[in-house]
């Protein structure tokens, strides 16, 4: 098979990796970190087209395939980027083009508008259908009760989509609707995330919504749910690759020269035996990313999915480890960019089903 970009694809490769070089400076990253994303850099990716590459013409984009939305998080996870094009792209963007709502899907491929996805709960266990949260209809409207847990994006977010039970019992995939919220209507208790960004826990004690807040059709949201986090585990397996490979060049550059004895460490056998197998795994992680692009609209998707994530999972524990132990100490120092790489690589295992729940989701798939 050819793997190499299309014209238009290395363009965009091109341009983004440029575009990211320039505006991640270390000024502009501390600030990233520490208020979710900065607006200038989100404007400028717009401006781009990056996160219209992410959906397809019929949507107001120009991309939305598998190998688009790889691309784009590859050099996003390269640069160590914190902007939350899953959250508010891939997840929001996504239930909103499954709901109809064009109108608002173009705001926010424009940059004009930040979602956020209100879905997992305490004790669900990355179980997409483990809702307890109910909407009951009130006279014209809804009523929310129930809390979420680690909403990303939710303190920068302009509507924040909230997953809801209207009928049936938690695990049940029927019965789950998505509102629309307007944050001014809640109460958020907003925290920064361990690899830069912000998130909140959101309780809703009797909210009440009018009822153009339903989107879509009530009880019949966990296809859409599925499919957008489908799409959003490829974007974040693609983002740990990049991460892989920035943190790769990191250390084979600190290996050629820090100096023992002598000589760089890098001549050290035992540490190129070491690089060696990081860097085959690096290899198998790109395999896998790309063979998930391919499948990502296909009806085995869910196989690929979870044997992919399995492995990133895997992969990103080993590169970590090794990267921090041949650097020593200024390693996890904040001034390097390890630091900050390594923390968001780390947390890669933590979002959407970590190696061991993927891996018995594939096994169960490839039993039945």
């Amino acid at each position: 098979m050819n793997f190499d970009l299309s014209d238009e694809a290395r363009m965009l490769q091109d341009g983004l990796r440029r575009y990211l070089a320039e505006a991640y400076t270390p000024a502009a990253r501390k600030d990233a970190v520490e208020h979710g994303f900065s607006g200038d850099i989100w404007a400028g990716l717009a401006e781009m087209g990056v996160i219209g590459a992410l959906f397809p013409e019929e949507q107001g984009g120009f991309g939305g395939t598998g190998f688009d939305i790889a691309l784009v998080f590859e050099e996003l996870g390269r640069a160590g980027a914190v902007d939350p094009l899953i959250d508010t792209g891939l997840l929001g963007g996504g239930l909103l083009a499954a709901a109809g709502r064009d109108d608002l899907l173009e705001a926010v491929i424009a940059g004009e508008m930040q979602l956020a996805l209100a879905h997992t709960e305490p004790g669900g266990r990355y179980d997409l259908a483990r809702v307890a949260t109910t909407a009951q209809e009130d006279g014209d409207g809804w009523t929310l009760s129930g809390r979420k847990a680690v909403v990303v994006n939710a303190p920068r977010a302009d509507r924040i989509i909230v997953s809801a039970r209207t009928s049936g019992a938690a695990g049940d995939t029927d019965g789950l609707s998505l509102f629309l919220v307007d944050p001014e209507r809640l109460t958020l208790a907003p925290y920064p995330l361990v690899g830069g960004g912000l998130a909140s826990e959101i309780t809703f004690d009797g909210v009440t919504l009018p009822p153009d807040a339903l989107l879509g059709e009530a009880g019949q949201a966990y296809a859409a749910l599925e499919a957008a986090q489908a799409r959003a585990t490829l974007a974040l397996s693609a983002e740990a690759l990049g991460l892989m490979e920035a943190i790769r060049a990191l250390t084979t550059d600190y290996l050629k020269t820090r100096k023992q004895f002598g000589q760089p460490i890098g001549k050290f056998q035992v540490l190129q035996h070491r690089m060696a197998d990081v860097l085959i795994e690096i290899e198998q992680a790109r395999s896998a990313v790309i063979n998930l692009a391919g499948h990502i609209d296909t009806d085995d998707r869910d196989l690929h999915l979870h044997a992919t994530k399995n492995l990133i999972g895997n992969v990103a524990k080993l590169v970590v480890e090794e990267s921090i132990q041949m650097h020593g100490g200024i390693g996890v120092t904040e001034e390097y960019d390890l630091g900050h790489l390594a923390k968001r690589l780390t947390m890669v295992d933590h979002r959407f089903g970590d190696a061991l729940w993927h891996l018995e989701r594939f096994i169960a798939l490839r039993a039945a």
